[in-house]
């Protein structure tokens, strides 16, 4: 998995414009405010709001 450093610096939640940031697992990024993980498949995030799942902690 290597999401690009810059990539997450523009990167933000969908649904609250916060920052994201890779997950413990490295295969999703994590939005702490709306506690949603969205996935990264082949190495692309996908920020849609309706491919994220419950961040499990």
């Amino acid at each position: 998995m290597a999401v690009d450093k810059e990539l997450l610096e523009i990167l933000a939640c969908p649904v609250c414009k916060g920052a994201v940031k890779l997950n413990k697992k490295k295969d999703g990024l994590a939005c702490e405010k709306c506690r949603v993980v969205y996935p990264i498949k082949d190495d692309i995030p996908v920020m849609l709001v309706d491919e994220a799942v419950k961040d499990a902690g």
